[in-house]
C-alpha cells in the first residue's frame, strides 16, 4: 500500500470485508458506484471504492468537501437518501447532482463508537433506483455500523497489539486481551450474519445471493475461530472448557447436522459419511459437534484435494468411537507429536484462515469426556480417531 495514503484510508483497506461489503451494497441498491469516504470540514477522502462508472476515483483520491453531499450529512448527522433528484423538491436544483450527475444517490454517516464523525458510506448513479423502499436503507444503516465497529476493533487491537509487545513477559495480559477481543467480537458477527440472512430473504438476484452466500461463509469461519480463541483462553486462565454433560438420544442428529453445514460451507469438497442411528451417549452433544467440525475442517485443509473426507461415528467395543479420515502424506513421528499444541500450525496448511487452536480444542473436548484421541498416519491415509470409555454409552 502506497505510504502516501493517509492512516484513515489505510485503516479502511486493512479490511479484508470492504471490497465484498461494497460489491453488497451495489447489488442491493442497483448503484453502479459505491464507496466509504473520510470526510472532514475541510476534505472528502475516498477509502475504499467499488466503481462500475469508471467515475476514475481511486482510494486516496480527493473531492472538494463544498461539492459534496457529504458535508451535509456531516453537519446534520443524518442520512441523505434521493431516489430521483428530478423529482426531488429539495435537490433537483441543488449544485452537486448537476457536478456529479447523479439522479440516484444515498450517503449514511460512520461515526466512531465514542460519537466521532469519521465519514459516510455512500454511492451514486446516472439512473433513477428505489433506495428509500423497502430494507434497504436499514441495510445500508448496518453496513455503515459494521465498518464503525471494524474501525473501532481495528484500532482496539492496534493500541493492544502495541501494550502486549512492551509486556512479552506476561502471559496472563495476553489471554485477557483475547478473552475479551473474542467477547466483543461476537456482537458485529452477529450482525453481519443477521444482515445476511435478511438479504437472502429479500432478495432473489443470483449475484446478490452469491456474494451474501460469500458472507455468511465468511462470517461463520470468524465465528469458529472466535469461539477456539474464548476456549483456549478459557483452559489457560484456570476455568476449562465449558461442558454440560448429560444423557442425551440422538445425539447421531447433531453430528449430521455438522457434516451438512460443513457441506454448504466447503461446496467443492466431499465429505463422506457413516454415522449410526439413533446413538444415546452420556455427553455434550454441542462440545462433540465442535471436535467433529474441528476434525472436518483440519481434514479438508490438510487433506489431498480431490479426495473426499471419510467420517464414520458409532458403537464399538462397547465404546463410543468417532473417526475422521482424509487422503494425504504421511505425517512423521515429530509431527504428530505436536498436532495437539496450541497454536502450532502444520506447514502444510492451504492459506491463511486458522489460527492453531483447532486440533487443541479437540482433546480439549476429548479429555472432558473422559476420552482420548487417536492419530495413525500411514503412506496414503491420515485417520484421527476419538473414543469414550464405556461408561459413557447410555
Amino acid at each position: 500500500m502506497p505510504d502516501s495514503l493517509s492512516s484513515h484510508v489505510k485503516e479502511i483497506q486493512s479490511m479484508a470485508a470492504v471490497p465484498r461489503m461494497l460489491e453488497t451494497v451495489a447489488a442491493l441498491t442497483g448503484l453502479r458506484f459505491v464507496c466509504i469516504a473520510h470526510v472532514t470540514a475541510n476534505s472528502w477522502t475516498a477509502c475504499a471504492v467499488h466503481d462500475q462508472l469508471g467515475f476514475g476515483l481511486v482510494p486516496g483520491a480527493q473531492l472538494d468537501v463544498t461539492t459534496t453531499l457529504c458535508e451535509e450529512v456531516r453537519e446534520n448527522r443524518q442520512a441523505v437518501v434521493i431516489d430521483c433528484v428530478r423529482d426531488s423538491e429539495c435537490y433537483r436544483d441543488h449544485h452537486t447532482p448537476r457536478i456529479y450527475g447523479f439522479q440516484s444517490y444515498f450517503s449514511i454517516p460512520i461515526f466512531r463508537p465514542d460519537g466521532f464523525y469519521f465519514g459516510t458510506l455512500c454511492g451514486l448513479d446516472p439512473e433513477p433506483a428505489k433506495l428509500s423502499e423497502g430494507a434497504i436503507v436499514p441495510a445500508l444503516t448496518l453496513f455503515a455500523e459494521l465498518v464503525s465497529r471494524q474501525l473501532e476493533s481495528e484500532r482496539s487491537l492496534d493500541a493492544a497489539r502495541t501494550a502486549l509487545l512492551s509486556e512479552r513477559d506476561t502471559a496472563e495480559l495476553r489471554e485477557q486481551f483475547i478473552a475479551v477481543l473474542g467477547h466483543d467480537l461476537r456482537t458485529p458477527l452477529s450482525a453481519v450474519l443477521s444482515g445476511a440472512e435478511l438479504l437472502a430473504k429479500r432478495h432473489d438476484d443470483p449475484l446478490t445471493r452469491k456474494v451474501v452466500a460469500n458472507m455468511r461463509s465468511s462470517a461463520l469461519r470468524m465465528a469458529g475461530l472466535v469461539d477456539n480463541v474464548v476456549d483456549f483462553t478459557r483452559g489457560r486462565m484456570g476455568s476449562g472448557l465449558a461442558l454440560e454433560m448429560a444423557l442425551h438420544a440422538d445425539v447421531d442428529l447433531v453430528l449430521e447436522q455438522v457434516i451438512d453445514e460443513l457441506r454448504s460451507v466447503y461446496p467443492d469438497s466431499a465429505i463422506d459419511s457413516d454415522i449410526a442411528p439413533a446413538l444415546t451417549l452420556y455427553c455434550d452433544p454441542q462440545r462433540l459437534a465442535q471436535l467433529l467440525s474441528n476434525l472436518i475442517k483440519n481434514a479438508l485443509v490438510h487433506g489431498a484435494p480431490g479426495h473426499p473426507v471419510d467420517v464414520r461415528a458409532g458403537i464399538k467395543d462397547a465404546g463410543f468411537v468417532l473417526e475422521v479420515s482424509n487422503a494425504g502424506p504421511q505425517l512423521e513421528a515429530t509431527v504428530i507429536d505436536q498436532l495437539f499444541k496450541p497454536y502450532w500450525r502444520a506447514r502444510s496448511r492451504r492459506g491463511d484462515d486458522g489460527l492453531g487452536l483447532g486440533l487443541y480444542i479437540v482433546d480439549q473436548i476429548a479429555r472432558g469426556h473422559g476420552g482420548g484421541l487417536g492419530v495413525v498416519s500411514d503412506g496414503s491415509r491420515t485417520t484421527f480417531t476419538f473414543s469414550m470409555p464405556p461408561q459413557s454409552r447410555a
